[in-house]
């Protein structure tokens, strides 16, 4: 395509690998202008976007659809007042509005905030607090307008307030505000260096912390898209993520439009792997993404064939080779992992025309010099565990590691130290360049493709009375990479039991986004500690592999 000529410089080795990518941009580079509405003109009947849900309704958009629907979206929000740097939080489940209003908050400016319609009203109430937030656009579903009214209500805050699809109490129907707004949108200029994109992703102490990207990082993820996930000109690209989550931009939306393969999107709740596969082949998937736990279901002796798809890869947690032998036995496909994290894009992957070990993280793209450090900061050698830590070639911050904390430049300075960004992964290589993944050096849980902090669920667990003390760690879980287990010290009067158990779990949970949910809980007398006082987790985490197994 003549657009991804005006950005990218590729050379490949004789077997198809990209070993350099030179990358270049405007000053005021913006995707919803220079790739959205220049696809919509080069292509404008061209398949952008395959929308279908669990009741069987169905839209199929092309890019001509894209430009047209989020002008008339960016026109609403313009009139409301909506500018440039104004953040604006989407909470939408998998609704196909939110590609229209994705692509017209990048076009005015403005910072698009996706979160997951999981969260509490405690959970929207510290995003809302902490992220400024100007605006917020959510579904009617699942009780989310209430939660974000409430929030709102708590915090007295000045948020204009939108629904999509229906009417709520409250709340502006944005669906039917687009339906009158003009489909003409002149160009507004921005920066490549304006912020665009900011994810509350979870940390190892405190609340989460909001991730800044700036308007380059869709051009990143070319290569999450065409080298790792082999999305095809004219394909149909279909990864597993909820648009609350930076999954969806590495999977459902920058690459993938980049590269000029359609999105495939399901709207569903429940996963069910026959379902999913029967819209895999209705619809003539061609690439498919998913998180382990996924690939876990569809590897049971009753899942359905997927013929149409030609390449499938998996990222998030551990994966058994088991899982990827039972794969490829039914699919004669090599499934293939990659690495990276919220403050980044692609850095380690099974790429295109290179061998795949199966669970191993892959080698570095070409986009990004990776090193193994050890704790004195020097380079690691072969089969020693050391941490991923980025490198910038020219000594600027490389395109697709993000631009900045949330209000925390503190904790930016830290993990950019010493000139190099410090991802917190131990991982080792091996002697032919594979890189093994070995743990997090801090505490974080991923539980079902899940990111979360274990402060999060422990604030809540201090509020049940019987609680004196807690730590939360994650286990081995075969279905979940890792489920959440809470150690818990009574307070007096207090006697470990089932029911109390039972009635603590309860309690969390209730208070708890689901994917946060407490599956075990386990009675000690005391925690163990440093000398400093802190709970040693990698103590309890020893402790409980070991009482398992």
């Amino acid at each position: 395509m003549s657009i991804v000529q005006n950005f990218f410089k590729e050379t490949l080795d004789e077997n198809g690998r990209l070993t350099d990518l030179q990358v270049q941009w405007p000053d005021n580079f913006n995707f919803g202008y220079d790739v959205v509405d220049a696809m919509a003109e080069e292509t404008p009947d061209k398949r952008a976007l395959v929308w279908c849900n669990t009741e069987h309704e169905e839209h199929i958009f092309t890019f001509a659809d894209i430009r047209e629907q989020s002008n008339r979206a960016a026109n609403v929000l313009l009139k409301a007042g909506i500018r440039r740097g104004d953040r604006v939080m989407l909470a939408l489940k998998r609704h196909y509005e939110y590609w229209f209003l994705s692509v017209a908050l990048h076009k005015i400016g403005a910072v698009l905030i996706p979160v997951t319609h999981m969260l509490t009203t405690e959970d929207f109430v510290y995003r809302i607090r902490s992220g400024k937030v100007r605006a917020v656009i959510c579904t009617p579903l699942d009780e989310v307008p209430e939660k974000v009214r409430e929030a709102v209500e708590e915090l007295d805050a000045d948020c204009l307030l939108w629904t999509v699809k229906e009417n709520v109490p409250g709340f502006e129907n944005f669906t039917e505000a687009c339906k009158h707004a003009s489909a003409e949108l002149a160009r507004i200029e921005t920066k490549a260096t304006d912020h665009m994109v900011m994810y509350f992703t979870s940390g190892t102490s405190g609340y989460p912390k909001g991730v800044i990207h700036d308007f380059t990082y869709p051009l990143a993820h070319y290569v999450t898209a065409k080298y790792w996930q082999h999305a095809e000109d004219g394909g149909l690209h279909f990864t597993i993520s909820e648009t609350g989550w930076a999954k969806a931009s590495w999977g459902k939306l920058y690459g993938q439009w980049l590269v000029g393969s359609a999105v495939m999107v399901y709207d569903f709740d429940n996963f069910e792997p026959k379902q999913l596969a029967a819209v895999i082949n209705r619809y003539g998937v061609t690439s498919f993404c998913a998180p382990p736990t996924v690939y876990r279901y569809l590897t049971r002796k009753d899942a359905p064939a997927v013929p149409s798809v030609k390449h499938a890869v998996t990222a998030g947690e551990y994966l058994s080779e088991e899982v990827f032998e039972r794969f490829e036995k039914q699919t004669g496909l090599t499934l293939r992992e990659g690495y990276g994290q919220t403050e980044t894009t692609l850095l380690l992957a099974n790429f295109t025309g290179m061998a795949s070990k199966d669970g191993s993280l892959g080698q570095p793209s070409p986009m990004y010099q990776i090193e193994l450090l050890g704790k004195d900061g020097k380079p690691v050698p072969d089969g020693e565990i050391g941490e991923v830590c980025v490198v910038p070639k020219d000594g600027k911050r490389p395109l697709g590691i993000f631009c900045a904390y949330l209000d925390d430049e503190e904790r930016y300075q830290k993990v950019w130290r010493n000139g190099v960004y410090h991802t917190g992964d131990a991982v080792w290589r091996d002697e032919d360049g594979y890189y093994w993944f070995h743990g997090r050096f801090d505490d974080i849980i991923k539980s079902g493709g899940f990111r979360i902090g274990p402060y999060e669920v422990e604030n809540v667990l201090m509020k049940h009375p019987a609680v004196a003390e807690c730590s939360v760690i994650g286990v081995p879980d075969k279905l979940r990479g890792q489920a959440i287990k809470a150690v818990v010290v009574l307070g007096p009067g207090y006697t470990a039991s089932r029911k109390l158990d039972k009635e603590i779990r309860e309690f969390c949970n209730s208070e708890l986004a689901e994917y946060k949910w407490v599956r075990m809980v386990e009675f000690v007398d005391e925690m163990p500690k440093t000398i400093s006082g802190k709970i040693r987790k990698a103590r309890l985490r020893e402790d409980s592999v070991r009482a398992a197994g």
